[in-house]
């Protein structure tokens, strides 16, 4: 598995509607965050190694109602202390 952020920008006023869908709708998430900046939500999916990013993206993110713009992170290692 690896791990994904996806930041996203929602039309206005829907930010806890998206964020609802997304919980209900997408077994990949593992958390979800409420932000402030340019994009109002910050997920955080895992996928199997093999997975295309660009279309799990595109297909169970960007489809949702009310998303207006994302922005993909790979991440690569975590690091946590000992």
């Amino acid at each position: 598995m690896r791990a994904i952020f996806v930041q996203i920008k929602c039309e206005m006023g829907q930010a806890y509607a998206v964020a609802r869908a997304a919980a209900d709708s997408i077994e990949q998430l593992s958390e979800l965050f409420s932000t402030s900046g340019q994009y109002d939500l910050l997920g955080k999916f895992y996928l199997d190694a093999d997975q295309d990013v660009g279309l799990f993206v595109t297909e169970k993110v960007q489809s949702l109602p009310g998303v207006k713009d994302t922005y993909t992170i790979i991440a690569f290692n975590a690091f946590t202390g000992s």
